[in-house]
């Protein structure tokens, strides 16, 4: 049974920083892109950033140059380190695993197979 667990939401002010972290269980790790997206009260979710299983990582244009995906293979994590924040990046923020191993990142929902519960990010103005 595959799981994504999401920690480290909260609210923060604009401006701040926060680090979300997606801890996996219940497949090889290190063999499979990861995917960050995220979900605005009254909008569709979105694609933020993913990094591939090889460590190679991309980027949404209204995040680049503000936010950063790592891994840890030895944690079986993903971390989204988040600078800069603004209050339009008030969102449910969720981890998703790449469906099959050595597989390219994805900024398609229908490219991941399984999901994390999200955490909720609040930026204040």
């Amino acid at each position: 049974q595959v799981q994504l667990v999401e920690s480290g939401g909260g609210l923060v002010q604009a401006g701040g920083s926060l680090r979300l972290s997606c801890a996996a269980s219940g497949r090889s790790f290190s063999v499979y892109s990861m995917g960050w997206f995220r979900q605005a009260p009254g909008k569709e979710r979105e694609f933020v950033g993913a990094v591939s299983w090889s460590g190679s990582t991309a980027y949404a244009d209204s995040v680049k140059g503000r936010f950063t995906i790592s891994k840890d293979n030895g944690k079986n994590t993903v971390y989204l380190q988040m600078n800069s924040l603004k209050p339009e990046d008030t969102a449910v923020y969720y981890c998703a695993s790449r469906t099959g191993p050595y597989r390219g990142y994805s900024s398609k929902e229908t490219d991941y197979d399984y999901w994390g519960q999200g955490t909720q990010v609040t930026v204040s103005s």
